[in-house]
């Protein structure tokens, strides 16, 4: 997330904010190339005072559009075109007072520089402002070309402003659209941030919340039976030693991203998944009694067998039944499912799961339940 804040352009092109990158700017310095048509006219007449007046006003005007190109144009807060109004009719006043300089010195190949107010006029301001001064500029040019002697008019220049104003429109919604696709680039990342945390903390809350209370119960009854009952204090401490490795061994699994390695948070999952599926749940409250050995081969069976349920069963209600040495899936729908059996990538079917078992010693075993009904079991002995 700190990484994308950080990057201010797309590609070099476009700002966050809707300005030009450095790309962005080059592309409309690129375009200055056709400024030197009236340099040149004023460098034919450089000798006279109104030749290095056109020079330089030529000059002026390729800089400050650049420069007005990349400093002026802003987006909103929440994406929406937005122009610094004061700054933007300013700058276009300057290029309209420059071009009428550089068609006073230089003559009709000053006209030049409307070209440039058009494109400057789409890029800083509204649309439908930036239509009328186009279509402004272009008349302008057009009755200026037909009125002063010398000068000619064959539509070429008003064909020209049009145009060029046109494709700067074009260019404007492509960088619009660039800056959008930024912004919900660093949304996403930032609500992927947001949900792993969330992740987290429920991960975390499903494994600590109810170990953390069995142990306190169970360091508060071994407080008391030190004294009245040693043996019996001497094993509930033993079983507060298994309780806080289990639960340790879970929060490193979960930190570390292995989270179908977790029973409490396959449980809590299940329980999840079934009310989103519409299947009344009936699942265990704590996984406290299962030996850390089998944690893991009944954690994948709590998420395949309430998998099925979901995908294959057709069924109202899903029963899971844990004790130190099973596992029980039951639910209330169609029987035996031939296509529950397949794997599926990473051995996620039922003969993944056998082969988990059969690795710690277990068994899996599948029964169809009368009336109607389907049992999923894994034991550490044959029942």
């Amino acid at each position: 997330m700190a990484g994308l804040q950080q990057r201010q352009t797309l590609g070099g092109w476009t700002h966050r904010d809707g300005r030009p990158g450095r790309y962005g700017v080059l592309l409309a310095a690129v375009w200055l190339v056709f400024l030197i048509q009236p340099f040149q006219a004023g460098w034919s007449a450089r000798d006279t005072v109104a030749g290095r007046v056109g020079m330089v006003a030529t000059l002026v005007f390729g800089a400050t559009y650049v420069l007005g190109f990349r400093f002026v144009r802003r987006r909103g807060g929440h994406g929406e075109p937005r122009t610094s109004t004061r700054l933007a009719v300013a700058l276009l006043l300057l290029l309209v007072a420059l071009g009428a300089v550089m068609c006073l010195a230089l003559g009709e190949s000053g006209l030049g520089s409307s070209v440039y107010i058009a494109v400057g006029s789409m890029m800083f301001l509204p649309a439908r402002a930036a239509a009328a001064v186009t279509v402004l500029i272009a008349a302008v040019a057009e009755v200026l070309a037909t009125r002063i002697e010398g000068w000619e008019s064959d539509f070429t220049l008003s064909f020209s402003i049009c145009v060029a104003a046109l494709a700067s429109w074009g260019v404007t919604q492509l960088m619009d659209r660039n800056v959008d696709l930024l912004l919900a680039r660093e949304e996403n990342a930032r609500l992927a941030v947001e949900e792993e945390r969330n992740r987290m903390a429920r991960d975390l809350h499903d494994i600590l919340g109810h170990s953390l209370t069995v142990i306190t119960v169970k360091a508060e009854l071994a407080g008391r039976l030190m004294d009245a009952d040693p043996a019996r204090a001497h094993a509930e401490v033993a079983d507060l030693e298994r309780l806080s490795r289990d639960a340790l061994v879970d929060v490193r699994r979960a930190v570390e991203g292995f989270r179908e390695l977790t029973l409490p948070g396959e449980l809590a999952r299940a329980r999840e998944a079934l009310r989103s599926a519409g299947i009344e749940a009936e699942l265990p409250g704590s996984a406290e009694d299962v030996p850390s050995d089998l944690r893991e081969v009944f954690a994948w069976a709590v998420r395949e067998g309430v998998t099925n349920v979901i995908r294959h069963s057709g069924a109202t209600r899903c029963t899971v039944r844990l004790a130190p040495e099973r596992v029980e899936v039951l639910d209330n729908g169609s029987g035996a499912r031939a296509d529950a059996v397949r794997s599926g990538p990473g051995g996620h079917g039922l003969a993944g799961l056998r082969e988990r078992a059969t690795v710690v010693g277990a068994t899996l075993l599948t029964r169809t339940v009368e009336p109607q009904g389907f049992s999923m079991t894994i034991v550490t002995e044959t029942i």
